[in-house]
C-alpha cells in the first residue's frame, strides 16, 4: 500500500475556456479562439469549435456530484477573462452569480475549488490593443485578477494566475498552434516577459486584497534529459532548462531570472524591453505554492547547424529521439513516469522545498468508444496503469522529503482541446458530445478508491 500525506489532494483539472461552453452568451465577449473560429475553422479537428464544449455553464451542478461520486476533494478550474470583465473594465453580473453558483456547489459536495485565472483564453479586446506585446496588459491582468480576488475570496482560499505561461508564448508567437500563430523570437520573449510582470503583478494585489488565501502559478514541467554527458550536449540540455523551466520557475519561487539565461537572450539579441521598477516586482510577490503539469519528458542533443543570433529555440537544442522510449501513440508522447520523481526532487532541492502539487498529468487516448464494454462504461485500463506508475514515482519523492500535497489528473470529464477540438479523450468522466451526457470511466471509479484510502 502506498499512503500518501494527510489531506492530500486528490482531484482534477480543467479550465473555462475547454468546458464552460456559452461562449457568445451571458454577457461573455470573444477570446482569441472565438475569433479564431470564426475565421480560420479549418484549423479546427472536426471543425469543433469553442461554443459548447462540455456545456459546464449549464451542467455544473451534476458536475459537483459526479466529483464528488468518484471521490474528488478538490478540483482547479478557471474563470474566464472576457466573461467577468466583457470590456476589461466593466463587472458583469451574469458571471459573478455563474461562479459564485458554481464554486458554491463545488463547496457544498466537499471539493475545494483551485481557481486559475488565465487558461490560454486572450480577450479580443485586449488583442485589439497589441494583446501580451503591449505592456499595458500588465496592468489590465492586474486589474481582472484584483477583481477576481475581491468577488470570490469568500468562497476560494487557493488561487493561481496563470496555467502553463509558456506554453501561450510558444504556442501564439512561435509554433502557431494558438492565434496569432506568429513565428518571431523576439516577440516571443517581449510576450513571455509581459506575462512574468503579469503574474507578478496579480500576486502583488493578491497580498494587498487578502492575508488568508494562498496564491500560485501553474507551469509545464518537461524534465531536460541530454542524449550524453558530452560537453556539447549537457550544454544544450541545461539551455533547454533555462528556456522551458527555469524561465518562469524561477523568478515564482526566487525571485529571479537566472543571469544564464539573461547572457543567453544578449547574445542572441533577444532581450525584451524592460523599466527600471520591474526588478522590484520580481524580486518581491513570491507564490506560496507551485502547480506543476507533467506529461513527457524533453530529451536533447547539441545542435548540429546552429543559427547565430538564433531564430528559435531549437537553435540551442534539438530532440533526441530515445530508442527505449515508450509512446503514447494517440498524442505521440513518451511515457516516462521515472520523471516525476525527478521533478519532486527538483522542487525540494533546488526551491527550498516550497509545496507544490502535482496540478496535471494524465493520457489522452483517441476512439476510447472502441474500450467500450457492454454495459456502456469505458474500459480506459490503460489510463489507470498510466496514473499508477506516476503516482508510484511521486510517493517515493515525497517519502524521500519532498513537499508534495496533491495530485490532479487532467481531466475531469472530456474537455475541448484547442485545435485538437475532442480528438484524444483524458476524463474521468466520459462527455457524449450529440447529449452531453456524462458517463463515469473504470479510471472514475478506481479515483474513488485512490481517494477513499489516501493511496492504493
Amino acid at each position: 500500500m502506498k499512503n500518501f500525506p494527510d489531506n492530500f489532494l486528490w482531484g482534477a483539472a480543467m479550465s473555462a475556456p475547454q468546458t464552460e461552453g456559452q461562449s457568445s452568451n451571458f454577457g461573455k465577449t470573444a477570446t482569441i479562439w472565438d475569433h479564431w473560429f470564426q475565421t480560420a475553422p479549418e484549423k479546427f479537428y472536426h471543425h469543433q469549435g469553442p461554443e459548447i464544449t462540455s456545456d459546464v455553464y449549464d451542467h455544473y451542478l451534476e458536475d459537483c456530484e459526479n466529483m464528488q461520486a468518484i471521490g474528488l476533494n478538490s478540483l482547479r478550474t478557471s474563470i474566464s477573462w472576457a466573461r467577468l470583465l466583457p470590456d476589461g473594465k466593466t463587472v458583469n453580473p451574469e458571471a459573478v452569480a455563474f461562479y459564485r453558483r458554481y464554486f458554491s456547489a463545488m463547496r457544498d459536495h466537499g471539493v475545494e475549488p483551485i481557481i486559475n485565472l488565465f487558461h490560454f483564453d486572450t480577450p479580443m479586446w485586449l488583442m485589439a490593443r497589441g494583446g501580451w506585446e503591449n505592456r499595458e496588459s500588465i496592468d489590465a491582468f492586474a486589474f481582472y485578477a484584483r477583481t477576481a480576488f475581491e468577488l470570490f475570496d469568500d468562497l476560494v482560499n487557493k488561487w493561481t494566475t496563470f496555467n502553463e505561461p509558456l506554453v501561450h508564448v510558444e504556442c501564439g508567437y512561435l509554433y502557431q498552434y494558438h492565434y496569432p500563430a506568429v513565428v518571431d523570437f523576439k516577440r516571443a520573449v517581449q510576450v513571455g516577459y509581459h506575462t512574468l510582470l503579469a503574474h507578478k503583478a496579480a500576486v502583488k494585489a493578491f497580498k494587498e486584497v487578502t492575508q488568508t488565501g494562498e496564491i500560485g502559478i501553474i507551469l509545464n514541467i518537461s524534465p531536460t534529459y541530454s542524449k550524453s554527458d558530452t560537453e556539447a550536449d549537457v550544454l544544450a540540455a541545461q539551455r533547454s532548462d533555462l528556456l522551458n523551466t527555469r524561465s518562469f520557475l524561477d523568478p515564482a519561487v526566487l525571485g529571479t531570472i537566472p543571469d544564464e539565461l539573461l547572457i543567453l537572450l544578449k547574445e542572441n539579441e533577444l532581450m525584451p524591453a524592460t523599466k527600471s521598477e520591474d526588478h522590484a516586482l520580481i524580486k518581491g510577490n513570491i507564490v506560496d505554492f507551485i502547480g506543476l503539469n507533467y506529461y513527457q519528458p524533453r530529451r536533447v542533443q547539441a545542435q548540429e547547424k546552429p543559427k547565430t543570433p538564433a531564430q528559435m529555440p531549437d537553435d540551442f537544442y534539438q530532440p533526441y529521439d530515445w530508442p527505449d522510449k515508450r509512446i503514447n501513440p494517440h498524442r505521440g508522447w513518451e511515457i516516462y513516469p521515472e520523471a516525476l520523481y525527478d521533478v519532486a526532487m527538483m522542487m525540494k532541492n533546488d526551491y527550498h522545498n516550497k509545496p507544490w502539487y502535482v496540478s496535471e498529468n494524465g493520457m489522452g487516448v483517441a476512439a476510447e468508444e472502441t474500450f467500450m464494454n457492454a454495459n456502456g462504461e469505458i474500459e480506459d485500463d490503460y489510463r489507470i496503469a498510466f496514473m499508477k506508475e506516476h503516482l508510484s514515482y511521486l510517493h517515493q519523492g515525497i517519502r524521500e522529503g519532498s513537499n508534495c500535497f496533491g495530485y490532479h489528473a487532467w481531466t475531469f470529464v472530456d474537455c475541448w482541446s484547442w485545435l485538437n477540438g475532442y480528438k484524444n479523450r483524458y476524463g474521468f468522466y466520459r462527455l457524449d458530445l450529440a447529449t452531453r451526457k456524462r458517463s463515469v470511466k473504470k479510471s472514475g471509479r478506481w479515483m474513488k478508491q485512490v481517494s477513499e484510502n489516501n493511496g492504493f
